[in-house]
């Protein structure tokens, strides 16, 4: 099989062959808008060929960072919210045991990725500290501007910590920065101290991002092989750039599919996987889809679910209750790892039925009887196939849903690449943190707080 196919066997009741022949002239409008750059925010779309022109000399310097972390520390810190940490964790659990970031150093070969300024936890950022301990650490700090505040606080903490431990000189060689390439307060403190600085082009957005150094540094770090991360990728644009038509490409048919439901009602989707190591799957892709989509009113809600171990707090509902969902399960064919059901002369647990099989079998026979269920009980089901958790089908997989979520944008008549609502939590916040230049709102805050 291919890395990524896209499987329609769970949509034959819910999507007729002609709404799919009747939606293609739309979707032929919003790839070509993608593509030729017609559309809004067309200077957002350096993603589109990333994967084939990336800068080689700041890759290679990204692979010899990574590795004179990995002699050096025991843990990398990776600091930045958004799009600036979730592709970057979500490689790392996608590609790593579950428990990769909870084995002992006696048993690591590479160093532990921990993600820090994401969220304004003071417990969290004390219980990082003192899991560091007295163990070696690097800092990559992940921030267009710099100013983003969860970050930059995180950052002020940790550059702290980092110079008690071994001084300006030594700190200054630890801090890894990826940033705007002329502005902003992190260019201009790399300028200053010397840290080692890696480029966020202008043409790439925060979720769009992890094919750069906000992703492939943390990913190298924890010993991925990126380039073959890349090479996924690359086979990616040239597979789905290339074909027009919905029929001969599955990422257009994951667009088409998704949007025929959502003008049918089915208004929220779920993301869905069987394996716990992709749950941080489900939260890129929620940032992916949200943030693309979210917009003048319109777009689809992305949520998600991890089964079956959701089927024990969600499945009632999914089976019986709103009839406004759809799912997307992500199915892999070829789990890196298997255990078999021990066999046992007392069949107290009621298992003999299984004994001998796999885990994997009962895994794909729970996906396959969960879609039978939904489907038969008013749920849509999309079934993105996957071939294997590797660097090579992961970085298809990425550039597979970038490309049908910017389509999608399009098809709903909105810009794809920007976030407007994101910016008016962000001046309240700083209105009520008191930041200079927000007086006036903070008084309209402050003047309404008991309407």
């Amino acid at each position: 099989m291919t890395a990524v196919s896209f499987n329609n066997v769970g949509l034959k009741k819910y999507v007729k062959p002609s709404e799919l022949k009747e939606i293609e002239p739309m979707i032929d409008t919003a790839e070509s808008e993608l593509m030729n750059g017609t559309g809004v925010g067309s200077e957002m779309r350096q993603w589109l060929d990333l994967p084939k022109n990336y800068d080689r000399k700041e890759f290679e310097a990204i692979k010899q960072a990574a590795k004179k972390i990995r002699s050096d520390s025991k843990i990398l810190v990776v600091i930045g919210i958004g799009g600036s940490y979730l592709g970057a964790r979500m490689a790392i659990d996608f590609l790593h045991d579950s428990f990769f970031n909870y084995m002992p150093d006696s048993r690591r070969k590479d160093p532990q990725v921990i993600f820090a300024g994401n969220s304004l936890s003071a417990s969290y950022v004390h219980s990082l500290i003192d899991m560091i301990g007295d163990r070696d650490f690097s800092v990559n700090v992940v921030s267009k501007s710099g100013t983003t505040t969860e970050p930059t606080i995180a950052f002020r903490i940790f550059r702290k910590l980092l110079v008690k431990k071994y001084g300006a000189k030594e700190a200054a060689d630890r801090i890894y920065v990826s940033t705007d390439a002329k502005h902003g307060a992190l260019r201009q403190e790399v300028k200053a101290k010397g840290y080692h600085s890696y480029v966020i082009p202008d043409g790439i957005g925060g979720r769009y991002s992890v094919l750069c150094p906000v992703g492939l540094l943390p990913i190298a770090v924890s010993g991925v092989d990126i380039d073959k991360l890349m090479g996924g990728a690359a086979q990616a644009e040239s597979d789905l750039t290339s074909h027009k038509k919905i029929a001969d490409n599955d990422a257009l048919k994951y667009a088409a599919y998704r949007n025929i439901l959502y003008r049918k009602g089915y208004t929220n989707e779920i993301f869905e996987s069987y394996e716990p190591n992709m749950r941080y799957l489900a939260e890129w892709w929620k940032q992916l889809a949200g943030e693309t989509e979210g917009k003048d009113n319109k777009g689809i809600y992305p949520t998600s679910a991890c089964l079956s171990t959701d089927l024990h707090s969600l499945g009632q509902y999914i089976q019986q209750g709103m009839r406004n969902l759809m799912e997307t399960v992500v199915k892999v064919e070829n789990a890196p790892y298997n255990e078999t059901v021990p066999s046992e002369k007392s069949n107290l647990d009621e298992l003999g039925y299984l004994q001998g099989h796999t885990m994997n079998f009962a895994n794909k026979k729970a996906l396959q009887a969960v879609v039978i269920a939904h489907t038969n009980g008013g749920v849509p089901d999309m079934i993105v196939d996957i071939k294997d958790q590797t660097p090579f089908t992961l970085g298809y997989l990425i550039y597979y849903f970038e490309f049908a979520i910017a389509v999608s944008g399009y098809l709903n008549g909105i810009n794809p690449f920007n976030q407007p609502g994101v910016e008016d939590y962000k001046n309240n916040m700083f209105a009520l943190l008191g930041k200079p230049g927000y007086e006036n709102l903070r008084k309209e805050i402050e003047a309404h707080k008991n309407d």
